[in-house]
């Protein structure tokens, strides 16, 4: 029955239906990929690809994934693994297109939010308002869970330039995600 498996799939634990998958079982690699990959593709949009190419970059990360699903060990999340994959495939295609020198040498240039009228800001759009390289180096550290290092290597920057524009993008996101109310985070905490 195929509603069996598919059942007994689903209740399974991300590292068990990886060593089906090795094994040749196509359902439980199914499995993995209904459960993350509208997060692959969530992480792609943020890292400024289009629906449609998120889309394509994502498939192609599932197809690497699958390939070479015996190498995945179980000693991070499958998740975080598949998202490193394809941040990677995306990375690349901006490389083929040549368009991450454009995306590394802006000058943070803000775009205008003028929809933003009850002080309140969701993470995509506090996103949108970094530069295309802080969004860039911010998505793949906190998104696709690069580190620095990592991060510097596949965009071919200097080390010391990720790190300035994570840091940026980070202090841009705190300003544009704090609360407008006047009353600090810190002195929520204390009065919870």
């Amino acid at each position: 029955m195929p509603g069996a498996n598919h059942s007994s799939f689903a209740s399974q634990h991300d590292v068990e239906l990886c060593g089906h998958a090795a094994a040749g079982e196509r359902r439980a690699f199914g499995e993995l990929v209904r459960r993350h990959g509208s997060g692959v593709r969530h992480l792609l949009r943020r890292m400024g690809a289009q629906a449609a190419e998120a889309d394509d970059v994502a498939q192609d990360a599932f197809l690497a994934a699958f390939e070479r699903i015996a190498e995945f060990r179980g000693e991070g999340t499958f998740a975080g693994w598949v998202k490193r994959i394809a941040a990677r495939q995306y990375l690349r295609r901006l490389q083929r297109e040549k368009r991450l020198s454009a995306y590394a040498q802006e000058s943070g240039e803000e775009e205008a939010h003028d929809g933003d009228t009850d002080g309140r800001i969701d993470l995509d759009e506090g996103l949108k308002a970094l530069s295309p390289a802080e969004r860039l180096c911010v998505s793949m550290c906190y998104g696709a869970g690069l580190s620095h290092g990592e991060a510097a290597e596949a965009l071919n920057l200097p080390l010391g330039t990720v790190k300035s524009h994570v840091k940026r993008g980070l202090e841009k996101l705190r300003t544009r995600l704090a609360p407008t109310d006047g009353v600090a985070l810190e002195g929520r905490r204390g009065n919870g």
